[in-house]
């Protein structure tokens, strides 16, 4: 299958407990697209908004396509998400539980078409945040003796 990694969401990992993912067709306009494929977008500070009938991802930064000039699109607009009715249904009863949220985690072009994985997670809390800092540090120096060794 051919698919291309344009962005992802780095922080989305060490924010949250990533529980299930999906992946979701976004509705773009032309020149979005062209920005898209271009690599010219951020999920920094993107998220999920769910209601009863739609998905919509929100606050995610497409640049400005330069050779469309004034044709251009608005960059942080919400965007709809394409779902599965079942899927949105789903989504929608998980994130009325205390502590869960829809997370971006990254975008791709599968078969010429604009996909995002979105990831049902649950906050870390400033302990958990601490202990993956901690595990990372102790991998990070096993493989320093490991290569030191070597």
């Amino acid at each position: 299958m051919n698919v291309k990694v344009v962005a992802t969401n780095r922080k989305a990992k060490f924010e949250y407990f990533l529980l299930e993912h999906y992946e979701a067709g976004i509705a773009l306009k032309g020149t979005e697209i062209k920005s898209v494929r271009a690599g010219q977008i951020s999920l920094a500070e993107a998220y999920v908004r769910v209601d009863e009938r739609r998905a919509w991802l929100m606050d995610a930064h497409i640049a400005p396509y330069d050779p469309a000039s004034r044709f251009n699109h608005e960059p942080t607009r919400p965007r709809q998400l394409l779902l599965h009715k079942r899927e949105i249904r789903k989504l929608w009863d998980a994130i009325r539980q205390k502590g869960m949220t829809i997370v971006p985690t990254r975008v791709y072009l599968k078969e010429g078409r604009a996909k995002v994985e979105i990831a049902l997670a649950r906050g870390k809390k400033m302990y958990d945040k601490r202990h993956a800092i901690a595990k990372r540090d102790m991998e990070r120096e096993l493989n320093r003796q490991v290569r030191y060794r070597e």
